[in-house]
């Protein structure tokens, strides 16, 4: 059962911005705040890459290519994790999927992000 939900993708021009929301209805709370959270991306032909992470106590990480650019962040209260995306360039254009790791782990299903040249 797919416990994360992506929403916020879609078509944009290079040097442009996206905000990314990953809900998680069927996390108990207490699970959602112990978890780390993260973003990754899959383009084609590609593996899924690591993206921005963030742990429970609110330390992030970032990949070296979107450091500066992209933002990671949490709501605990509302279980949503969301992904400021801004100057962005025609190699992010990927499958962006959310995934949580703590006792359990899980992603959503995705969401597409294209960026024109």
């Amino acid at each position: 059962q797919v416990q994360l939900e992506e929403s916020g993708g879609g078509l944009v021009q290079s040097g442009g911005s996206l905000r990314l929301t990953c809900r998680a209805p069927r996390l108990i709370t207490s699970t959602f705040s112990n978890s780390v959270m993260g973003w990754y991306r899959q383009a084609p032909g590609k593996e899924r890459e690591l993206v921005a992470r963030i742990s429970s106590g609110g330390t992030t990480d970032y990949t070296d290519s979107v450091r500066g650019r992209f933002t990671i962040s949490r709501n605990t209260s509302r279980k949503m994790l969301f992904l400021q995306m801004n100057d962005l360039k025609p190699e992010d254009t990927a499958v962006y999927y959310c995934h949580f790791q703590g006792l359990d782990s899980g992603w959503g299903q995705g969401t597409q992000v294209t960026v024109a040249a």
